[in-house]
């Protein structure tokens, strides 16, 4: 999980920054808030992130959904914690992961670990495993097709 891991090393939470999600607080609200309180212009911010203004305008009033690549750079330019900035943008990754354990008794790791077919259907490599392993140990993923979800969603962001 080098991607969130490294994003959230040495930077503010949205707590820190008085930035934390109250009910019904969107991505856009976050950065546009977190702009105005480090006194940058949307212009500013959009040539930091390598985006145009209008863009920037679409992400604070919700008209766009940000990539996983523009999260990041929106998080180091405001300094923001990467990690719950991604969750805040993507609210479907944070249910994916669930701390109550199935009802089955069975872990949904260890489904994915023993489905050869669905692994092999995904070319599912030994690195991407271990990264896998290392994503089950933050709290009970509900499903095994949720492993492949979380795998794409990084495929995507490293560009892979």
């Amino acid at each position: 999980m080098a991607f969130s891991a490294s994003l959230a090393l040495g930077y503010r939470s949205l707590e820190e920054t008085r930035m934390a999600k109250p009910k019904g607080r969107t991505f856009g609200q976050v950065i546009r808030e977190r702009r105005r309180q480090l006194g940058l212009t949307q212009q500013k911010v959009a040539r930091r992130i390598n985006a145009s203004t209008p863009y920037v305008g679409h992400l604070e009033s919700s008209k766009r959904h940000p990539s996983d690549k523009t999260v990041a750079r929106i998080a180091n330019v405001l300094g923001l914690d990467g990690r719950e900035l991604y969750f805040l943008a993507n609210p479907g990754a944070r249910e994916l992961l669930d701390q109550r354990p199935q009802p089955s008794g069975a872990s949904s790791w260890e489904s994915f670990r023993k489905d050869e077919p669905l692994r092999r259907a995904h070319n599912v490599t030994p690195e991407e495993m271990e990264m896998l392993s290392q994503v089950a140990l933050l709290g009970e993923v509900q499903s095994s097709r949720s492993f492949i979800y979380i795998l794409n969603t990084i495929r995507q962001a490293l560009g892979r």
